[in-house]
């Protein structure tokens, strides 16, 4: 990627110069702690031009510091590749930057040699700052809302404010992503208050866990035909072990929830719990569908019967407000509230019944429902994480996605200020050979969604979202999706949040 920008820049006479050197001794070229970043930004003039080059998923905070203090004009780039993601982790920083108020321009490309990138490169160069086509979106107008929408709309929010949300997070701030992180007074405005909880009392709980408890959870699961694949080796293979101990991890955080009261929760587990157990993601799955395996207190009470606990995957408390709204908003309009975050991992454009569709690949390693997917949990796999990041292994509720009617929406912070993007598409259906390639060239222990965006296109979608994350749910049946959407941009307007329709 550094020496295709440098052939791009050289065709405009401008020459690119590596900030800090590739370190013989760790083996690459990284800025790996958020204290190396900020001494690298020591030894950078702050009013030269800028370059932030992304090309893998990072953690924001290693270069935020820096560049929050940079005075010259700042330009993100990202690559396009679905094995290496930078387009992920520069959403993620231009979402951080947007929250820090810092000015910054974004361009992404696959060679860096296509016309769009060529031109808005050479604006960068010519003038510090790129424009982007933002014609998809329009302030949301919650007067087009008559009736009983205006009413489902109105009441929960009210009944938020008034009875309160408790939102229980299990360590704050997962990977150094800071657009996640909702300050308290902001959040508490929606009648939503923050339970801080500790990762280490998630693992402590775990031991309390019975193995019978656990092994009740998981053939819960085989019986509804949820396929696990299991080897021998822990190392390299999930392992029953591990499935086990994930089934413990999930009844250990019902059990904390309901003792804190909490309505929602987000594990962090990247930081911390990974050197100690099995990956979150099974049990993150669970907590967001609400056909799931009966969790008990220890006097034999069952614990949020009949529903799901909204968990918010990576502890993106963005994604913690839209998910709980979503459930339940969902629900008073008799709709399937099972909603999840994916990221935007990555897309490439079919023939959609005859038409060319920009499909975008979501994809994430937990908390997709498995009433997402084809074949509902008889559709799921469970499949281990890959042993360089997730050393204890443990395995994802996997699977693909079912096609129909979705919304989609982000909650993010700017101005000190809540705003919610939100829109309508659908999940399509991708020839095995297409979802097999596509999982191949991702992550393929990973639960995927095949997405088309109403009226919004691949650029668009880059230019204005403002995270890595994108919260989406099914709108089942003969219920317009227009109107749901609408209906949950009134939401969020009674609650206080400014809101963005985009595309048709």
């Amino acid at each position: 990627m550094e020496e295709e920008l440098a052939k791009a820049f050289r065709n405009y006479s401008w020459e690119i110069r590596r900030a800090h050197p590739y370190n013989e001794e760790k083996g690459h070229g990284f800025i790996d702690y958020q204290h190396i970043g900020i001494k690298i930004f020591r030894d950078i003039d702050k009013t030269r031009p800028l370059v932030v080059a992304e090309s893998v998923w990072q953690y924001s905070h290693h270069v935020l510091a820096g560049l929050i203090s940079h005075e010259g004009p700042i330009l993100v780039i990202a690559n396009w590749d679905g094995t290496y993601p930078g387009l992920v982790g520069a959403l993620n920083l231009t979402g951080s930057l947007t929250k820090a108020g810092v000015n910054y321009s974004f361009l992404w490309s696959k060679d860096f040699t296509d016309p769009f990138f060529t031109a808005k490169l050479k604006e960068w160069l010519e003038t510090g700052k790129v424009t982007h086509d933002f014609s998809h979106v329009n302030r949301f107008d919650p007067t087009n809302l008559q009736g009983n929408d205006v009413m489902v709309a109105e009441k929960l929010a009210t009944r938020m404010k008034d009875d309160k949300v408790v939102m229980g997070v299990f360590d704050e701030g997962c990977m150094g992503m800071y657009n996640a992180i909702v300050p308290d007074d902001l959040i508490q405005s929606l009648g939503i208050y923050k339970e801080r909880l500790s990762q280490s009392t998630l693992y402590a709980n775990m031991l309390t866990v019975t193995d019978a408890e656990a092994n009740a959870v998981l053939d819960w699961l085989l019986q509804k035909g949820m396929n696990f694949v299991w080897g021998n080796d822990p190392a390299n293979e999930l392992t029953r072990t591990q499935t086990l101990e994930q089934c413990k991890m999930y009844i250990a955080a019902v059990r904390l929830a309901n003792e804190f009261g909490c309505d929602t929760i987000g594990i962090q587990y990247q930081q911390g719990l990974k050197e100690l157990t099995a990956a979150s993601d099974l049990a993150e799955g669970l907590l967001n569908n609400t056909d799931r395996p009966p969790v008990f207190d220890t006097k034999g009470n069952e614990l949020y019967p009949n529903v799901a606990l909204p968990h918010f995957n990576e502890v993106d408390e963005c994604a913690g407000i839209d998910g709980y709204v979503t459930y339940h908003l969902w629900r008073e309009l008799g709709l399937d509230g099972d909603n999840t975050l994916h990221d935007l991992r990555y897309g490439e454009t079919f023939s959609i019944d005859g038409k060319d569709e920009f499909v975008w690949v979501f994809l994430i390693s937990g908390a997709a429902p498995a009433s997402h997917f084809k074949g509902g949990y008889a559709g799921a796999d469970s499949m281990r994480q890959p042993p360089m990041f997730f050393g204890k292994g443990g395995g994802t509720l996997r699977g693909v996605s079912r096609p129909g009617k979705i919304v989609w929406s982000r909650v993010y912070v700017e101005n000190n200020e809540l705003w919610c993007d939100i829109g309508t598409g659908r999940c399509v259906e991708l020839p095995a050979a297409d979802v097999d390639r596509l999982w191949k060239l991702t992550d393929p222990q990973w639960p995927v969604m095949h997405g088309v965006l109403d009226g919004v296109s691949r650029d668009q979608m880059m230019a204005k979202h403002k995270a890595n994350h994108i919260q989406v749910v099914y709108v089942d049946g003969d219920f317009d999706v227009r109107k749901a959407a609408e209906i949950k941009a009134a939401t969020f307007v009674s609650l206080g949040i400014n809101v963005n329709f985009c595309g048709i």
